[in-house]
């Protein structure tokens, strides 16, 4: 495999990895809030999704019913995604165009 090649697999399997991860934190979060356990805590929840995890986070929470009443994580994690994919588009539209 070439160097040219070996960059985009390991951008596609961390970004598979992290997405588990951000799938798997919210239902584990609330499985331990009814339970009465130790939590999560909200910033390793954002720093999740900061890193790669939002959407696969966002999808959780939805399914889950986890941090839905959270304006902060209602705003702030679709906030995240729009400001990934800016970010995506523009180093897409301002490096990759040939």
């Amino acid at each position: 495999m070439t160097p040219e090649n070996i960059i985009p697999v390991i951008l596609w399997v961390y970004l598979g990895v992290i997405s588990i991860v951000g799938f798997i934190l919210p239902a584990v979060d609330k499985i331990k809030a009814q339970q009465g356990k130790w939590r999560i805590s909200e910033k390793s929840l954002f720093i999740v999704s900061i890193i790669g995890g939002s959407v696969a986070m966002y999808i959780s929470m939805r399914l889950f019913h986890h941090k839905t009443k959270h304006k902060r994580f209602m705003i702030g994690i679709p906030l995240i995604i729009v400001l990934q994919l800016a970010v995506v588009f523009a180093v897409w539209y301002f490096l990759l165009q040939k």
